[in-house]
């Protein structure tokens, strides 16, 4: 069970976040302020946290980029009461992950909450799982069931970034320069040809189908 650690000075907003990723499965610690979290995040196993910006003794800002200083890889959500750009902006420069506006809907903040720490996940096992499929990206294998499976390197790449993000469409030219790198000189129509062999590939597995966005380019959908 992942643990939650929420910073806000208002016990109102803790008590409520707290509520709502108890709800969801999570355990949480709490902080008053930038300072506390600090030492709550010494002393305490934490898979992310969750914080407010406006903090008296160490506001958000500070506590964000002492947190990232001290672990790289542990997912940080803002929370914030105002929606300016500039504000997003400096989060993401000091080593937020993601943000919330206040007030918020805390279906959410759980969906957020949860993607972040699928995405850190991916990033530190470097597996991704779907169905009865895991992608291994340190051995490049594609495990279907019991049996192991050794694709073309661009189209594991391809198939990997597509099962990143479920649902997240990417154009062709996002695509190529991910994968193919930005100098790549070729047609864009690379990418037709690489999702039409995972398709064929993959035909009688269930669990995901990789789906044509017209006009915009592909998506992998996971079902049950």
């Amino acid at each position: 069970m992942s643990t939650i650690l929420v910073a806000d000075d208002d016990a109102n907003i803790r008590e409520l976040v707290c509520l709502f990723l108890r709800n969801d499965g999570f355990d949480t610690v709490e902080a008053t302020d930038g300072k506390e979290a600090l030492t709550v995040y010494a002393a305490k196993h934490v898979d992310l946290v969750v914080l407010d910006i406006m903090m008296p003794n160490m506001d958000g800002w500070t506590l964000c980029k002492k947190l990232r200083r001290a672990n790289p890889d542990l997912p940080i959500l803002m929370l914030t009461a105002k929606g300016e750009t500039w504000e997003k902006v400096k989060g993401f420069e000091l080593g937020a992950d993601d943000y919330l506006t206040k007030p918020f809907d805390p279906l959410e903040l759980t969906a957020r909450v949860n993607a972040l720490l699928k995405r850190y996940r991916i990033r530190y096992t470097q597996t991704i799982q779907f169905g009865n499929i895991i992608l291994d990206r340190q051995t490049y294998k594609v495990i279907r069931g019991e049996e192991s499976l050794s694709l073309p390197l661009k189209e594991f790449e391809l198939l990997y970034k597509l099962a990143e993000t479920p649902g997240q469409v990417y154009t062709r030219e996002q695509l190529i320069d991910q994968i193919w790198g930005i100098d790549y000189a070729g047609d864009d129509r690379t990418i037709d040809v690489h999702i039409k062999r995972l398709r064929e590939r993959f035909a009688t597995t269930s669990g995901f189908r990789i789906e044509t966005v017209r006009g915009l380019g592909y998506r992998l959908e996971v079902y049950e």
